[in-house]
């Protein structure tokens, strides 16, 4: 009896001990079990961190080098309010196969912001040219570069203007044409950030309003539910300013201009529920690139890179091998 009153007593303590740590650990860090399931995301797709000076920012990026030294070289371009872990999905199917570069663009998550920047679909496609140049590319492999939602604008204008540094291009439920009215739209052009999140609904009105599978969707408990909504509170007004370039002024079209100077290989690949950038986007990028693929995926909405992984694999590894998926 005494032996199992000690034992009780030493589970006791020692609960007590981890649940102590864990709140320093938080204390320190509001964000930790966020980080936490971005590390373990990274470390199951093969990913390490790395950073660089590029275009006058410091560059974070996540990289993951090919079985074979003469493979491909993907480069993954994130979206309005994203960051690299949305491709982290992605890049664990194409592990091994290819060299993966996944940075944050200048201005959103780990890399460097500098205010008093620009940071909208020009800007930020000539910066994506300059890492394209000074970091991914290696003689006698071809770079494919993919883009996803505002990252699909950046692109288009990247691959448009650098058909020298750019072997194949895939534009992924890309903003930068005047697609179909819907809600998200709306808002942007009266001005307003639907993305903005200031607590728990509005935070749930944003996974709701990019994610259609609710599987897909991330499950943020509290206290991390709470670190997120203060970090998105301290991000809107760059936001805004980021809308204001993209979604508001003379060059929130451009990339869907740009896409008629596209030549390369191209794939073209939506989400039928996309509730931010609707499909019918895709084929007003088709219109101006006639040697596109496209592939109209069912079941999924604004994030198809993390609802629907498998297949934008397969799509991104026919386009790689054969030019296009079927």
């Amino acid at each position: 009896m005494r032996s199992r009153r000690r034992t009780l007593k030493t589970v006791a303590l020692l609960a007590a001990v981890f649940v102590c740590a864990m709140a320093v650990w938080l204390w320190r860090d509001p964000l930790a079990l966020v980080h936490a399931e971005f590390a373990r995301q990274r470390w199951v797709a093969g990913l390490s961190l790395r950073q660089a000076q590029v275009a006058g920012h410091r560059w974070v990026y996540a990289v993951r080098e090919a079985d074979q030294a003469d493979a491909p070289t993907v480069v993954m371009i994130h979206g309005f309010t994203g960051s690299k872990e949305n491709w982290y999905p992605l890049a664990e199917r194409l592990r091994g196969r290819y060299r993966l570069l996944i940075p944050d663009l200048p201005g959103w998550g780990d890399s460097e912001r500098i205010k008093g920047q620009d940071y909208g679909f020009v800007a930020q496609s000539e910066r994506v040219a300059a890492f394209v140049d000074e970091i991914a590319k290696r003689p006698g492999s071809d770079v494919v570069l993919l883009g996803h939602s505002m990252g699909g604008g950046i692109v288009a204008l990247t691959a448009a203007d650098r058909p020298q540094s750019v072997a194949r291009v895939g534009l992924f439920d890309a903003a930068g044409v005047r697609f179909k009215d819907n809600r998200f739209g709306t808002e942007v052009l009266a001005g307003k950030n639907p993305f903005s999140v200031e607590d728990e609904a509005s935070l749930k009105r944003y996974l709701d309003t990019v994610f259609h599978l609710d599987a897909a969707k991330p499950s943020i408990p509290w206290p991390a539910s709470r670190a997120v909504i203060d970090w998105r509170k301290q991000q809107a007004q760059f936001e805004q300013s980021v809308l204001d370039r993209i979604g508001r002024s003379d060059e929130r079209f451009l990339p869907g201009e740009a896409a008629a100077y596209i030549r390369q290989p191209a794939l073209l690949l939506w989400c039928r529920q996309d509730a931010v950038i609707d499909f019918s986007a895709m084929d007003l990028y088709a219109a101006q690139m006639p040697q596109a693929s496209k592939v109209l995926l069912d079941g999924c909405g604004h994030m198809s890179i993390v609802e629907k992984p498998d297949e934008v694999a397969a799509a991104v590894e026919y386009l790689i091998n054969k030019g296009a998926p079927r």
